[in-house]
């Protein structure tokens, strides 16, 4: 196979995030039939369709997907490269970190984490974008090339995606939670999102006769909490998801038998030999060990 340039992964990539070959071309400073024939060409290298063309657009394959996905990985490597030189000779690094992380820590563990990072190292420029924890949540960001660390939940019911690496930093508690005052908050009506339906719960759930059908779907789990607080229901939560309880809200141990999940982070081999996520890592480390003590 003729390998690819990189101005094809380029066009590759504009394809597949703008979903058509002429909004593409206007993102890339290119006109229409040179980003067709670009594409035209790398199907033939590879061997494969990457795109259903049609009315509407530009659709990517499953075949066009992956190659998008390796595509990203591979130009954030060349991006990054003469960040990571210059960090090798001087010791001083720069350059965007990119942070796919799930509400809760994004709110609770990640601020502790850039604030030491950025101070050890005023060069570089954090990016954070909050994925939720469904489907392939953060780790999908991941392994696709859109960030360059995800903070996760592991071992859960969605397998993670292929060539990522993770690793555990600690085990997060689910505790009820309910309005202060009540009497008999397990015979409040429930108050749930889709967040929260995974393997960690799904066991412990169907074991638990006290525990209606749900009757708030809230979205999100501060929507929950914001719900609870109100007089509206109870909810099961996981730690990190209630450490801004508002004095309204009870937040109750469940006992022994308790569910629980781990959060830790997800990198792709090469990102985790990069001076920048290595300092990233160092510093997430650091936060967990402070947010368990």
């Amino acid at each position: 196979m003729t390998d690819l340039a990189v101005r094809e992964l380029r066009i590759l990539v504009a394809v597949e995030h703008t979903g058509s070959f002429t909004a593409a071309a206007g993102a890339l400073g290119l006109t229409q039939s040179a980003v067709s024939h670009a594409v035209s060409a790398c199907e033939r290298k590879i061997g494969a369709v990457l795109f259903e063309r049609g009315r509407h657009g530009a659709r990517p394959t499953p075949a066009g997907e992956r190659t998008a996905a390796h595509a990203r990985r591979i130009l954030r490597l060349l991006d990054t490269l003469p960040n990571e030189a210059r960090g090798a000779a001087s010791g001083v690094l720069t350059g965007a970190v990119r942070i796919a992380a799930f509400r809760s820590a994004a709110v609770h563990l990640l601020p502790a984490a850039l604030e030491r990072l950025t101070s050890r190292h005023p060069g570089l420029a954090p990016e954070v974008r909050i994925v939720p924890e469904v489907g392939r949540g953060t780790a999908g960001e991941v392994a696709d090339g859109r960030a360059d660390l995800g903070i996760a939940t592991l071992g859960g019911s969605s397998p993670l995606p292929g060539g990522v690496l993770a690793v555990g930093l600690f085990e997060e508690e689910y505790a009820l939670v309910h309005p202060v005052g009540s009497a008999d908050p397990r015979g409040l009506p429930l108050i749930d999102w889709a967040e929260n339906c995974s393997s960690y719960t799904r066991r412990w759930w169907s074991e638990q006769d006290w525990i209606p059908p749900v009757t708030l779907d809230a979205g999100e789990d501060s929507v929950v909490l914001s719900m609870v607080a109100r007089g509206l229901g109870m909810a099961v939560m996981p730690r990190l998801a209630v450490l801004d309880a508002p004095a309204s809200v009870t937040v109750t141990d469940l006992g022994p038998g308790r569910p629980t999940r781990t959060v830790g982070y997800v990198t792709t081999p090469e990102s985790a030999r990069t001076l920048a996520v290595r300092a990233l890592i160092r510093e997430l480390r650091e936060a967990a060990a402070a947010e368990r003590s």
